[in-house]
C-alpha cells in the first residue's frame, strides 16, 4: 500500500481525521507539521521528524498552519520544491497558493467573469472612505483570515475615517467589500475532484454580522439551485483543486461567489450531509495513484 502523509494541524479535527482515515486504508500514518519541516534544497529532501518526505508516495494537504498568515505561502513553496520534483500532492500547492491570498483569488474570479459583491482594493485612506460612502456599509476583509478573524464592518457616517486609518495601520492593503444582506445565512458549496459533493449553509444566530461557526453560526443541510451550483462550478473550475469549497451567497439578485477555499468543508459536510468527507477524499486520492 502507498505511503502517503498528510499536511496538517497536530490536534486540527479535520486533519487528525483524514490521517485516521489514511491509516484505515493503507495502515500508514504521518500528519506534518509544516513549521517543522527542514528541506535541504541540495539533496531534495525534507525532513519531518525521521522522515524524508520526498520519498513518500504522496502527500494530501489539509491545513499548511492553525492562522493564516502570508508565512502559509513560503510553506507552500517547500511543497512546491517537492511537488516539481515528481511528489504527488492533493491538491497541487501552486493552485493552492491562487486561493490563499484574497486578493489574488478575487482577481482570477472576476476575470473569470464570476459575479462577486462590489469589492474596492486600495492602500489609499481617502479612496477606502470614498468606497464606504458609495457602498453605504462595507466589511473589511485581511487578505489572509479565515472564519472572518479580522474582518470589521465600516458604516458611512461619523467615526468611519477613524476605523478606516485603524484598518489601515495594521494591513495596509485595504480590501473593502460592499456589505450585502444574507439573511442570515451563506452556503459552502464542495466538489471533490472538479465534481458537485454537496452543499451546506452556515447560519448565524444573530449575534454576529457574519455567520461563521467562529461567531457562533451553526451548519445545517440545504438544496441550492441548479443556478447556484453552476455558479460554484464554474468558479472552482478556475483553479483545479483536489477538494474544495466554494462560499456563495444567495441574494435577490442571483447567487454571488465571496471566495474559493481550498481547505474548508470537512466539518459542515459531515454535520450538514451526514457524509464523511475525509474517506470520500482518501478514495479519491487511492483511485488515482
Amino acid at each position: 500500500m502507498p505511503r502517503i502523509g498528510v499536511v496538517g494541524t497536530i490536534d486540527g479535527w479535520s486533519s487528525e481525521t483524514l490521517a485516521d482515515t489514511l491509516a484505515e486504508k493503507t495502515g500508514y500514518r504521518l500528519l506534518i507539521d509544516l513549521e517543522r519541516v527542514s528541506l535541504d534544497l541540495s539533496s531534495g529532501s525534507a525532513w519531518y521528524e525521521g522522515t524524508d518526505l520526498s520519498r513518500l508516495d504522496a502527500l494530501m494537504i489539509k491545513k499548511v498552519g492553525s492562522r493564516y498568515s502570508p508565512a502559509l505561502m513560503d510553506r507552500l513553496e517547500i511543497l512546491r520544491f517537492l511537488h516539481e520534483r515528481g511528489l504527488p500532492m492533493y491538491s497541487n500547492p501552486y493552485r493552492i497558493m491562487r486561493v490563499l491570498d484574497r486578493l489574488s483569488c478575487t482577481v482570477t474570479l472576476k476575470n473569470g467573469g464570476i459575479p462577486m459583491p462590489d469589492t474596492t482594493i486600495t492602500e489609499d485612506p481617502d479612496a477606502a472612505e470614498r468606497a464606504v460612502e458609495g457602498y453605504g456599509e462595507a466589511v473589511f476583509k485581511p487578505l489572509y483570515t479565515s472564519k472572518a478573524r479580522g474582518m470589521t464592518v465600516i458604516r458611512a457616517g461619523k467615526g468611519a475615517r477613524e476605523r478606516i486609518d485603524a484598518f489601515s495601520a495594521q494591513f495596509g492593503i485595504m480590501y473593502i467589500q460592499k456589505k450585502l444582506d444574507l439573511g442570515g445565512q451563506d452556503l459552502g458549496v464542495t466538489f471533490l475532484g472538479g465534481e458537485y459533493l454537496t452543499t451546506y449553509a452556515r447560519c448565524g444566530d444573530g449575534s454576529s454580522w457574519n455567520t461563521t461557526t467562529h461567531s457562533g453560526g451553526q451548519y445545517q443541510a440545504y438544496a441550492p439551485s441548479r443556478e447556484t451550483v453552476a455558479l460554484a462550478k464554474k468558479a472552482q473550475d478556475l483553479f483545479g483543486l483536489d477538494f474544495t469549497c466554494v462560499d456563495v451567497a444567495e441574494t435577490p439578485e442571483g447567487p454571488v461567489i465571496f471566495e474559493v477555499s481550498a481547505f474548508g468543508g470537512f466539518r459542515g459536510i459531515q454535520t450538514a450531509g451526514g457524509l464523511d468527507a475525509a474517506r470520500l477524499y482518501v478514495d479519491y486520492v487511492l483511485e488515482r495513484m
